[in-house]
């Protein structure tokens, strides 16, 4: 059986805005994670055209300003992921607590000592951090005063935060990412640019000039990292749904040949190769412009070329199909992307398909198109947990499903991919990104809340926390 290597990075991920809750303190601002309603309907809600990012909390919960309180129970919350073993814990920094209107010349303190006690606290048990700079929470005022990331002078905004995160806690932490699954845009622009219909997110160009913007930022991000710290490690963060065509028709080849340019490795090959693809310019023709339409300038050309990203980081929840030669087929729901449902994988209670072979074949793909490491920094089951009395949690079909996509991993290992570590997602409950509910859940530790952020907010361990206690404790060896 192939052994997973030595220093392998178990450990797990979240985000700020789904589980720091205290959203008016220690001096944060308001970030676009504070503005999403609550519920599966935020993303209509969003991209309705007068939609104006107000908080109406008479018309709608906003369970974000809540989380799970890690604000107040990050201690007790690290003691938890240090008693299953964790080597690392993959975490992201409120941008809008470090400057809470994200124009601001001079950090906010108070902020940057919260990150402080998490990273000793993190620290003191031999966990490695790994950070996130921007993970679906940009500063509100960026947005509303701005027009979000289409917008150019967000480089800079962008690049004075990070500097002073990197700064600050270079020393500390070796292991960094820039944005959170930046190709989430092509689908869904709102978290991660800060673009909805209301400020021109329906138009492919803006979404493409903002990833233009975030592009030269990251680039920026990793120049001072570099310069901060000789082995400190700055990678891309992706969303990646391995493509598949639904069947050996040449047109659905194409179709999913695509598809994958599109989704799966435009955003993968700035950032990585620091360089625009050679599909670039059909790929923006396909959306009725073209390169030369963008703002971009020799200057960021050469920033992108000299600052390429050391690692693929990416998130991986299922697969889809393509299938553009037949429209009766039924489709498949997904993280922030959907296809034709395929007949050979099972759904699960919102509809993804599981696929861990997926995985394998996507850690195959990124590994040889960029012949650099890279680090599964999400994965995971989103379920209806059904706690007993005492709130313990039998929860063998998550336990099942992480089984298989570890086994993936380690297919992948034997396939000489070089696999820095894995994350599986939302290592405690908390607030969905896509649907704004507790009730899909994730956690190897259960929270007690409800939908309307009601409940003790008491942490009780499910069964699934010793079993990866179990297959952290044996690097990959006890699975059972």
């Amino acid at each position: 059986m192939q052994q997973f290597p030595e220093g392998f990075l178990w450990g797990g991920a979240t985000a700020a805005n789904q589980l720091e809750g205290a959203y008016q303190e220690g001096g944060k601002g308001l970030s676009i994670a504070d503005a999403l309603p609550g519920g599966p309907e935020r993303f209509k809600i969003v991209d309705q055209p007068d939609f104006d990012w107000s908080i109406d909390e008479d018309k709608y919960t906003y369970p974000n300003h809540q989380g799970i309180d890690f604000y107040h129970h990050y201690q007790e919350d690290i003691a938890l992921f240090a008693e299953m073993g964790f080597k690392c814990y993959r975490f992201s920094i409120a941008w809008s607590r470090i400057f809470p209107n994200g124009d601001e010349t001079q950090p906010n303190e108070d902020g940057l000592q919260f990150y402080d006690r998490v990273i000793d606290e993190c620290l003191k048990y031999n966990i490695e951090p790994v950070i996130t700079i921007s993970h679906y929470e940009m500063p509100l005022n960026l947005v509303t005063t701005y027009g979000g990331w289409k917008n150019r002078a967000l480089i800079g905004f962008y690049e004075r935060y990070a500097r002073v995160v990197l700064t600050r806690y270079a020393s500390r932490v070796k292991y960094w990412m820039t944005f959170n699954e930046i190709n989430s845009a092509l689908h869904f622009p709102v978290m991660g640019q800060g673009l909805v219909a209301s400020n021109g997110g329906n138009e492919m160009q803006n979404r493409y000039q903002a990833w233009h913007n975030q592009f030269v930022a990251g680039a920026k991000a990793v120049a001072i990292g570099h310069q901060l710290r000789s082995d400190l490690q700055i990678g891309c963060m992706l969303l990646y749904a391995t493509t598949y065509a639904y069947d050996a028709n040449p047109v659905n080849q194409l179709a999913a040949l695509k598809e994958n340019q599109a989704m799966n490795h435009f955003c993968g090959d700035v950032q990585v190769r620091g360089q625009y693809p050679l599909y670039t310019e059909s790929l923006m023709n396909h959306y009725g412009f073209s390169f030369k339409d963008l703002e971009v300038t020799d200057e960021d050309l050469a920033v992108l070329a000299a600052n390429p990203v050391d690692y693929i980081g990416f998130s991986y929840y299922m697969s889809t199909a393509v299938n553009v030669t037949d429209k009766s087929l039924a489709t498949a729901n997904g993280n922030l992307v959907g296809g034709v449902t395929n007949p050979f994988l099972k759904s699960s209670d919102w509809g993804w398909q599981i696929d861990p072979t997926g995985l394998r074949i996507a850690l195959n793909e990124l590994a040889n198109r960029y012949n650099k490491p890279v680090f599964v920094v999400e994965n995971g089951l989103g379920a209806v947990d059904q706690p007993d009395a005492n709130h313990f949690v039998q929860d063998d079909y998550r336990i099942n499903y992480l089984r298989e996509h570890i086994e993936a991993i380690r297919g992948a290992i034997a396939d000489g991919v070089q696999v820095m570590g894995y994350t599986p997602w939302g290592c405690i409950d908390l607030v969905s990104a896509s649907t704004g509910q507790m009730s899909k859940r994730y956690g190897f530790i259960y929270v007690d809340l409800d939908d309307e952020g009601h409940g003790s907010m008491k942490r009780y361990r499910k069964a699934s926390f010793e079993w990866y206690k179990r297959v952290i404790g044996s690097n990959g060896e006890r699975m059972e």
